[in-house]
């Protein structure tokens, strides 16, 4: 059963009683999969973590890597821990985006520190490269990590251990430091000779895929952290699916086609209002109430018109369609005419906004 620390960070042990040596920090890419292969070649017994969050993860692909590549991994949910590392303002602020990257490492070494009781093991290992990301793979960077998440003398960082100083796992032999490498830079040569020396040849993508990163995510997410005082995973969960609309405080997700519908419904939680076309073929609306805001009748027409105006055959029909609202318990059927501009003005935010939230976060320490 999935265990939930202090931090509010879910982990999951195979089984009761498993032990392993080491845990390392399994993105999916080459280099964690590397450094992990490395470990269990000097006999090591090891155990990924693979860390999902609104913002990143591929826990679907879980079951793959463990039949392609052999290895033992299991998904650690940070989400929530995650949300308000971010809503507090990162200590080492944020990338061109709302990346906090090296926050984000220190976030997943921490909880990766919490499990290794439970697991026996005595050390943890991270695929980072000397230098192959500006932001969190400088020397410097690569050090403050370590020291804030406290794990200075037992984290392993296989791949470019010959080129820093040795550390205290190292030095008591439980790790053969000799067999450790030093690879430094951005290049990955060095990594797919290894990788045919492993006999990989299923080689995974360059590590990414951080939602962070890119600007239309993010502004998906700047409202959400703007008007929620305490959002949670769940609710970036939603900023991320279908198309997103604010109307000053209030919060409008719509289908663009049935997978997302699907998606929007399987989101929808008790407390949120489902709108659908009665007699057309429309796209699903969830609506999820920002706290100490009013939802009144006004508000909940206003998006059923602007929703239903996203039905071509409703907006055709020329007069008020149907629109039935549901909420978890109950379910009642409004009238009202399609209209793209409506009085509360619904709107997709913009990165120029998330960029407005970005501001006010927390500076570099």
């Amino acid at each position: 059963m999935p265990e939930r620390s202090d931090s509010g960070m879910e982990s999951r042990i195979p089984a009761p009683g498993a032990q392993y040596d080491a845990l390392s920090l399994f993105s999916g890419g080459l280099d964690s999969l590397l450094a992990h292969r490395l470990m269990e070649r000097q006999g090591l017994r090891v155990l990924g973590l693979h860390f999902v969050s609104p913002f990143f993860g591929k826990p679907q692909r879980i079951a793959h890597w463990r039949e392609v590549y052999g290895v033992d991994v299991v998904p650690v949910d940070v989400g929530d821990a995650y949300v308000r590392m971010l809503l507090a303002g990162p200590r080492h602020g944020l990338g061109s985006a709302l990346n906090p990257c090296m926050d984000c490492k220190v976030l997943m070494l921490r909880a990766a520190r919490e499990m290794m009781p439970a697991c026996g093991a005595r050390c943890i290992v991270s695929g980072e490269v000397l230098g192959q990301r500006p932001m969190s793979q400088r020397r410097d960077a690569l050090n403050a990590i370590r020291n804030d998440a406290a794990v200075r003398g037992f984290l392993l960082r296989p791949l470019s251990a010959l080129a820093m100083e040795p550390t205290e796992i190292e030095e008591s032999g439980f790790v053969d430091r000799s067999r450790l490498l030093g690879f430094t830079g951005r290049g990955r040569t060095s990594q797919l000779r290894l990788a045919a020396e492993f006999g990989i040849t299923e080689i995974p993508t360059p590590g990414g895929g951080c939602r962070l990163t890119e600007k239309e995510p993010c502004s998906r997410y700047a409202p959400v952290f703007r008007h929620f005082p305490a959002p949670r995973a769940a609710d970036m969960e939603l900023a991320n699916a279908g198309r997103q609309f604010w109307a000053g405080p209030h919060w409008l997700a719509v289908g663009r086609h049935q997978e997302d519908n699907a998606a929007l419904a399987a989101l929808a939680g008790p407390d949120d209002l489902t709108l659908d076309l009665a007699g057309f073929p429309s796209p699903l609306g969830v609506m999820r109430r920002v706290p100490d805001t009013a939802w009144d009748e006004a508000v909940v027409a206003d998006a059923a018109a602007f929703l239903a105006s996203y039905s071509p055959k409703a907006a055709r029909s020329g007069g008020p369609v149907e629109v039935d609202v549901r909420r978890e318990g109950g379910l009642r059927r409004i009238s009202v005419l399609p209209a793209r501009v409506t009085p509360l003005g619904w709107r997709e935010p913009t990165w120029a906004e998330a960029q407005d939230w970005k501001s006010g976060r927390r500076k570099p320490a």
